[in-house]
C-alpha cells in the first residue's frame, strides 16, 4: 500500500515508508463531522481527532456501569482550539521539540542556533516555540474506520529550527487499545527532533459528585525511581535526582494517589518556584531486567479512578515520562458537553486533570554528558526519529 500526499516531498515518504504501518490510500470514511472532527472506533472504545496540533479531543470509554465516559480535555468544537487565548496544548502534538529547552539554544556540530524563547519572559522554548506544531493544522494523509493519519512539513529556520522535518502521526485503535506511532525525518540539516502527546485526562470525565480532580486517581510508575532535576522554571539543570521510597516523588514502590502527599511540606516547590503538585520527568529503566520488548514489557504507567473503575496501561519505546498535574488550571478551562456533573462549574479546576507525556529525556540537546544525542539528533541520511505508545483500557 503506498502513501500518497501532494504536499509531502516524494523521497521523504518514500523513505519514512518502511517505519509507517499505511493505512489505505483511499480514504473510507466522510471526512470530519459538524464540529471539525475525525472518528475512529473499534471493539470498547471511540476517539475524535482534529487536524490542528494533530489533537485528539474526544475518547470515549465504557465504565463499570456501562456508561460511555469522555475521558480526555479538549474543545466541543474543532474551531476553537486555534482562537483559545491560553493554548494549554489540548491532546497534541508539541514538536518540532516537545518540553524546554534552556535559554532558547542549543548547538550542534559547533554551530550555536538560536530558537524562539517563548516562555518565562524569553528564558527558555516551550513546545517548539510561539508557532510550534500544536499551533498548525495538519494534513489529513489518511482516515479509515479505526485509524487516521496526519503529516506536516516543517521549513528550514522555521522558529529558529534548522533544517526541513518532514512527519506523519498516526492514531489507530485496536479492541479497547489506542495506538500512536509518530515518524519523522530530518531531510536537509542535522536537528533537534522530540515530540509526544500532550493528552490531558480524567479519567471521572468531571463526573464524579466527590470530586472534579485528580486527587484520586491512582498512578503507578514501576519502573521510575528517578526523575531529572529543575530549577524553579522547569528546566533541566543537569542533575539525575533519587524518588527516595515513600517520598513526594515516588510512584514505583507501589502505586498512589496523584493527591496523597499534596499536604506534605516536601511537595512545596515540586513543579517550580512555589508549586504544588507534579510537573516532572521520571525516568523509564526497564533495562534493568535486560532485554525487552516494549509492546510487552511493561506498563511504564499505569493510571486508574475507583469511581469509574477505568484503567489504562501505557506502553511505549520511550525513556522518560513526563507527568503534569494540573496545578496551574484556574477555572478558565470550560469542559465538555459530553463531561461534567449537574449543579458544579463546567471547568477544570485545579488539579483537575493529569497529562501523561511519552518522551526522551527532557532537554537532553543541552547535556551532552546524558548521550542522547542519537535519540534527539537527526540528519540528511539518519534513520527517521520514531514514537511508539499503546493504550490499553480495562474496566474494574
Amino acid at each position: 500500500m503506498m502513501w500518497t500526499s501532494a504536499v509531502l516531498p516524494l523521497f521523504a515518504a518514500s523513505a519514512l515508508a518502511q517505519y509507517t504501518t499505511a493505512p489505505p490510500s483511499q480514504n473510507e470514511t466522510t471526512g470530519p463531522d459538524a464540529d471539525g472532527k475525525y472518528e475512529i472506533s473499534a471493539e470498547g472504545i471511540r476517539a475524535h481527532f482534529i487536524p490542528y496540533g494533530a489533537s485528539i479531543s474526544n475518547l470515549f470509554i465504557n465504565d463499570t456501569n456501562g456508561i460511555e465516559r469522555d475521558i480526555v480535555l479538549g474543545f466541543d468544537n474543532a474551531s476553537h482550539y486555534s482562537v483559545d487565548p491560553f493554548h494549554p496544548h489540548l491532546g497534541s502534538v508539541p514538536g518540532r521539540y516537545a518540553n524546554r529547552i534552556k535559554n532558547s539554544t542549543f548547538t550542534i556540530d559547533g554551530v550555536d542556533y538560536h530558537v524562539d524563547a517563548n516562555e518565562n519572559g524569553g528564558a527558555d522554548t516551550l513546545h517548539g516555540g510561539s508557532d510550534g506544531w500544536d499551533y498548525r493544522n495538519f494534513t489529513v494523509v489518511a482516515h479509515t474506520a479505526d485509524s487516521i493519519t496526519f503529516s506536516i512539513v516543517d521549513a528550514d529556520g522555521k522558529e529558529g529550527f534548522p533544517g526541513e522535518v518532514v512527519s506523519y502521526i498516526t492514531y489507530t485503535v485496536t479492541a479497547f487499545t489506542w495506538h500512536i506511532k509518530m515518524v519523522a525525518l530530518a531531510t536537509t540539516k542535522k536537528t533537534p527532533i522530540m515530540l509526544s502527546s500532550h493528552t490531558y485526562w480524567n479519567l471521572d470525565a468531571f463526573a464524579n459528585p466527590d470530586t472534579a480532580t485528580t486527587d484520586n486517581h491512582t498512578l503507578h510508575l514501576p519502573y521510575s525511581g528517578q526523575r531529572i532535576g529543575v530549577d524553579n522554571i522547569l528546566i533541566p539543570d543537569g542533575t539525575i535526582l533519587p524518588n527516595e521510597k515513600y517520598s513526594v516523588n515516588d510512584f514505583w514502590s507501589s502505586p498512589k494517589q496523584l493527591g496523597a502527599n499534596y499536604s506534605s511540606p516536601e511537595i512545596k516547590n515540586n513543579c517550580g518556584f512555589g508549586c504544588v503538585g507534579y510537573d516532572n520527568a521520571w525516568l523509564v529503566n526497564r533495562a534493568q531486567n535486560g532485554p525487552y520488548d516494549w509492546r510487552t514489557s511493561g506498563p511504564v504507567a499505569t493510571l486508574s479512578s475507583n469511581f469509574t473503575g477505568i484503567q489504562i496501561d501505557i506502553f511505549t519505546d520511550q525513556d522518560a515520562f513526563q507527568v503534569y498535574s494540573c496545578p496551574g488550571q484556574n477555572g478558565t478551562l470550560p469542559i465538555k458537553s459530553t463531561q461534567g456533573y449537574e449543579g458544579r462549574p463546567r471547568v477544570v479546576e485545579k488539579y483537575g486533570c493529569i497529562v501523561m507525556e511519552v518522551e526522551d529525556w527532557i532537554d537532553a540537546i543541552n547535556h551532552p554528558e546524558w548521550q542522547r544525542e542519537k535519540k534527539q539528533i537527526f540528519g540528511p541520511g539518519d534513520d527517521p526519529y520514531v514514537l511508539e505508545a499503546k493504550y490499553v483500557f480495562s474496566v474494574n
